[in-house]
This record gives C-alpha cells, sequence and structure tokens, in this order.
C-alpha cells in the first residue's frame, strides 16, 4: 500500500488540474468540458485506458449537480 500512495503523491500534482472536486461554477465548467473531452477521446470503449478517469469525472460532476443544480434535483 505504500508504493501505491507514493506513486499517487509523485503523479497528483500532474493530475490534480484534471481530476478535481469542483467547490464553485467555474470549476463545474471547467470539469464539464474535460468530460466533454475525454468523451471524444474514449467514446464508448470501456477498455479505454482513461475509461476509468472518464467515470471518476463524470461521478465528481454528477455529486456537484446533486449538491448545486436545484432543477436537476427535481427531475
Amino acid at each position: 500500500m505504500v508504493s501505491e500512495i507514493q506513486i499517487a503523491q509523485d503523479i497528483w500534482p500532474v493530475l490534480n488540474p484534471v481530476v478535481f472536486v469542483p467547490h464553485d461554477e467555474s470549476e463545474y465548467q471547467r470539469l464539464v468540458a474535460i468530460l466533454d473531452g475525454l468523451i471524444d477521446v474514449v467514446g464508448e470503449n470501456e477498455d479505454h485506458s482513461l475509461a476509468s478517469m472518464m467515470e471518476v469525472i463524470g461521478v465528481l460532476i454528477e455529486k456537484y449537480e446533486e449538491e448545486h443544480i436545484p432543477e436537476l434535483m427535481e427531475v
């Protein structure tokens, strides 16, 4: 487990601009744009090396929408 944490620590500064929890509208919009780009690259290929990242970013967006966009909560 220590080696996995060390790897994460080493690569996190590179990933942090792409994978992050959005705290405001501008960060949310940036994350949506990143997801759109990933969708263009990955498509529906579940075996693509970025498919998991696309899924994680989708979950982060969904969480933000549930907490901050009232009209989506009513649907």
